[in-house]
């Protein structure tokens, strides 16, 4: 800029441009002009932390603790239990109340299923409905249903 000073409000001297400022924009012939979406997008923020947004959500979400069975609780669970092992082969419809642990971080929800119980297995400690679910009978904290007393 010949030593000018912008910023002291001087223009800079554009006389030695005369002989190109009224030319028309080269377009070129082997590449077509790339559309104003994408050069927009060129500009666009560049997330140099990917992943971090997931990772923020993922410890901000809320995970509930397993409550522990009072001794009344556990009892009235174990009758429950007895009683679906009388009614299992009708493949009786029920609703289980179980813990179900997260899978990335400590804690968890508790989830109500409704299903036909197909299996119980005391010594592996699973009950299997008909649908094909599988839960932990230590996750479980109620069974319900037609089959139990009110």
């Amino acid at each position: 800029m010949n030593g000018t000073n912008k910023s002291a409000g001087i223009k800079p001297d554009i006389s030695q441009y005369q002989d190109i400022i009224g030319l028309p924009h080269h377009t070129s012939e082997k590449h077509p002009r790339m559309p104003m979406q994408d050069r927009a997008a060129q500009f666009s923020p560049f997330a140099a932390l990917t992943g971090h947004g997931d990772a923020v959500r993922e410890t901000a979400r809320l995970t509930g603790s397993r409550a522990e069975l009072t001794e009344g609780q556990q009892e009235r669970l174990n009758t429950q239990i007895a009683l679906l092992l009388e009614a299992l082969p009708g493949q009786p419809e029920i609703q289980v109340t179980f813990f179900r642990p997260d899978g990335k971080k400590d804690g968890g929800e508790y989830e109500t299923v409704s299903g036909h119980a197909k299996k119980l297995d005391l010594f592996a400690g699973v009950l299997t409905l008909a649908e094909g679910r599988k839960i932990q009978l230590p996750d479980i904290i109620e069974i319900a249903g037609g089959i139990f007393p009110g």
